[in-house]
């Protein structure tokens, strides 16, 4: 059997990696000069930046990814974040920001900001979540309508939560997506770093490709999915067809469906109108990334430091407590993240420097340089489809699949949501 994967972004490079082990003989082309995607590492004055996400796994050593790559035998040590999770908040309540001080609280404390009687409450709310996920609003909406939270705390915490996470607002994360993504929390801890960032990865999944006689073509541009009767039959590639028996693509619905040859126009083809509208339908999330070089620790561990008082940044991580060799010795590799809105996409210069004085405020007095600004839209988004929005894996195309941060699996936080939707994809065509 013969498949092909359109794209070596994470979700490609997973997908091949499992058919490969399975005995497919698999052939993957990737448009661009590397592999990897937004999940690989870019050299830069020393640094190991990362092309996209945070060189950190939202489950760490437990999650999903990590599963997966172990059942693939790819060799990549994945160290538990310690702490997981910290807030910064202002140290006197009713303050709005950062600028008369602030302390750093556990994740796992932020009911102590709340009354006694919301404080019981949301105990309650989080144990009845296991069992009872409501489906309709929006998790701000939500959280307004259960509890007092006079000075909008968990409204400031959500949306720190999902800018940081999901690249979204709390009003544009469902209350459905939000008690699977509490769920997995539960289910799989909370991050860890892999050694060597993103690449590390990435470099291991393409050393199982490689020792199972899989192929990847970089600089290697698919231009059709050919379709015969209903069924993905191959590729067009630089001019020259490649069949296949399956095909994988890692592009996002939308440009999976922009691909695929006359054959989608046959009656039979049940169900491929409204799949287009699905796909039309999706929106991708925007964001922010901010590099940022120290010599001395700015964080001060290895975990996420989520920062709701701040006007724009939603979090930020220093992965060099754990991997040392991703900055310069001596150096500290910092980076922040924001959510950038729908509306304000086409202000991004504007987004920068909000962002650049939150980070100021965040750390008063220390001395840091700014490394690298990385922003994610349009056709290089943070998500192709905002999360808990997606059309899932399956199309109406036999035999052709979307793997990949449009087609992730229910309550998975970024990668881990591709390894979901990636080993579920996997199920169905391997049984």
């Amino acid at each position: 059997m013969k498949a092909v994967v359109i794209g070596a972004g994470l979700g490609g490079l997973l997908s091949a990696a499992r058919l490969a082990k399975a005995g497919y003989e698999v052939k993957v082309f990737e448009r661009l000069p590397i592999t990897g995607g937004r999940f690989t590492n870019l050299e830069y004055e020393g640094f190991q930046l990362s092309s996209g996400a945070f060189h950190m796994l939202p489950h760490g050593p437990g999650g999903p990814l990590a599963q997966l790559l172990s059942e693939l035998g790819a060799e990549v040590k994945i160290v538990r974040s310690e702490p997981q999770t910290m807030v910064r908040v202002p140290l006197e309540k009713g303050d709005r920001d950062y600028t008369k001080g602030f302390r750093d609280l556990p994740f796992n404390d932020f009911p102590s900001r709340l009354s006694r009687k919301d404080r019981m409450k949301i105990a309650y709310l989080l144990v009845s979540t296991r069992k009872n996920k409501p489906t309709e609003s929006s998790l701000r909406d939500w959280i307004k309508a259960q509890l007092k939270d006079e000075d909008d705390w968990l409204v400031k915490l959500a949306d720190s939560f999902c800018g940081w996470s999901l690249s979204l607002r709390s009003e544009e994360t469902s209350v459905e997506e939000t008690f699977e993504i509490i769920e997995n929390l539960y289910r799989y801890g909370g991050p860890g770093i892999p050694v060597g960032g993103c690449k590390g990865v990435t470099e291991a999944l393409e050393t199982v490709i490689a020792a199972k006689g899989g192929k990847i073509r970089t600089k290697s541009e698919v231009s059709e999915i050919l379709v015969e009767n209903g069924k993905a039959v191959g590729v067009l590639v630089d001019g020259c067809k490649e069949k296949a028996d399956l095909v994988i693509s890692d592009l996002g619905h939308l440009a999976t469906a922009g691909l695929c040859g006359g054959g989608t126009e046959d009656p039979e083809m049940e169900g491929w109108e409204a799949y287009l509208e699905q796909a039309r339908a999706q929106e991708p999330s925007a964001g922010i990334k901010i590099c940022l070089a120290a010599e001395e620790p700015l964080v001060g561990h290895s975990g996420v430091l989520l920062t709701p008082y701040a006007k724009r940044i939603n979090g930020i991580n220093e992965v060099t407590h754990v991997d040392p060799t991703l900055a310069p010795a001596g150096k500290h590799l910092t980076m922040s993240h924001q959510h950038v809105s729908p509306e304000r996409v086409k202000f991004l210069e504007e987004e920068i420097e909000l962002g650049l004085a939150d980070l100021k405020d965040i750390f008063p007095g220390k001395k840091y340089g700014v490394l690298f600004i990385q922003s994610y839209h349009d056709d290089w988004p943070v998500n192709r489809a905002a999360s808990g929005t997606d059309v899932g894996n399956e199309t109406p195309v036999s035999g052709l699949y979307v793997v990949g941060d449009g087609a992730k699996g229910k309550g998975g936080i970024e990668v881990e949501g591709i390894a979901l939707g990636v080993a579920g994809t996997m199920k169905k065509i391997l049984g």
